[in-house]
């Protein structure tokens, strides 16, 4: 049987003195707590534009 994964409920991010803490939180109730270098988060945000640019470029090609 195939597992439900829970939908994305919380999203939070805070500096820290050693770099960033991640904090994501499901409809389950679970919380996940992670510890993000500079580069790491640099890194996820350049994932993200880049999937975001490719949404955009497939919007753009059906008008």
């Amino acid at each position: 049987m195939a597992e439900t994964i829970p939908a994305l409920t919380q999203f939070n991010l805070a500096e820290t003195d050693d770099g960033y803490v991640l904090e994501i939180g499901g409809s389950d109730g679970a919380v996940l707590q992670v510890a993000a270098s500079a580069e790491q988060i640099d890194a996820i945000i350049e994932a993200l534009d880049a999937l975001l640019s490719d949404e955009d470029d497939a919007v753009d090609d059906a008008d």
